[in-house]
């Protein structure tokens, strides 16, 4: 049997992922009947048909599904290799951290902390949607992904979701909002709360305590941003509803209060990793170092 072309299959690779024969063409200098041609001779020799036409669009048949799933983890491999290759001689390891843009930021430093102990290590940091960081995290330039939700598993997903902590969640305020004996349904119907917005599995929880207690709270501000629900409860826009470690130095200080009324409510944190044949060494220690301050 003869050898498969790998010149072929990144050519149909870049293809697929662009959708576009004339932009890909554009993109790598060639000709467009001759980007068709290296696509032609890759069906021939796998026996089918990989793309179908739409209009301008091209969209993959079946066979083009299952070749562009092993060329994505043939290309993957390739980079991941180099990449580890290329890091063994460098006196400085890189750390790639994607974390959700919304996520705790006391939360994230936590979770590094044990790097900045590492002079050796240059720790690389991005944000963004889960979306974009998964993607990022699939394409090899992320280590790790820090997020409050683990990503859906498949069939088709080579992600692993590491429950790093679990933290209670409560209502948080300036000490003046908080009145001693008073009980939680009490100080829903007294203040505003600031609360997740509806996507978030704390507000489905913070409701469905509301409606236990027959509440309807007045809601003050509905943000996706920990960082910016911290903000407007020091701004005593109302009470937060929030993990305590968001707010860790507030309460320190005693600039916020806690109340521990919101029992049954709690935010996860996670890290997800991709399977690789090649990982990252400091996320292995990253996660053993999280695992034993649990």
């Amino acid at each position: 049997m003869a050898e498969m072309n790998y010149n072929h299959l990144r050519y149909f690779w870049a293809v697929a992922h662009d959708g576009n024969l004339t932009r890909t063409a554009a993109r790598l200098n060639l000709s467009q009947s001759a980007l068709s041609v290296q696509i032609r001779k890759l069906e021939e020799r796998l026996g089918h048909d990989l793309f179908e036409r739409r209009g301008r669009q091209l969209h993959l048949t079946e066979a083009g599904r299952i070749t562009l799933d092993h060329a994505d983890a043939i290309f993957s491999a390739g980079t991941d290799l180099v990449r580890t290759l290329r890091d063994q001689g460098r006196p400085r390891q890189v750390l790639r951290v994607g974390a959700l843009a919304t996520l705790s930021r006391n939360f994230q430093i936590d979770f590094l902390r044990p790097v900045f102990a590492w002079a050796e290590v240059e720790l690389v940091l991005r944000s963004g949607t889960s979306m974009e960081l998964l993607q990022s995290l699939e394409g090899l330039n992320l280590d790790i992904v820090l997020t409050n939700r683990a990503p859906a598993s498949d069939s088709m997903s080579n992600f692993v979701a590491h429950r790093l902590s679990e933290q209670r969640v409560s209502l948080i305020g300036r000490p003046s909002r908080l009145g001693e004996g008073a009980d939680l349904g009490a100080l829903l119907r007294a203040h505003p709360v600031i609360v997740p917005t509806q996507d978030s599995l704390v507000r489905a929880g913070f409701d469905a305590l509301c409606a236990r207690l027959e509440v309807q709270p007045v809601i003050a501000a509905e943000v996706d941003d920990m960082a910016m629900m911290r903000l407007l409860a020091r701004e005593d826009l109302g009470l937060a509803v929030l993990p305590p470690i968001v707010v860790k130095d507030e309460l320190a200080s005693g600039r916020l209060v806690e109340l521990d009324h919101l029992i049954g409510l709690a935010e996860s944190f996670f890290a997800v990793t991709a399977e690789r044949r090649f990982p990252n060494a400091l996320v292995r220690l990253l996660l053993d170092a999280a695992a034993q301050h649990a």
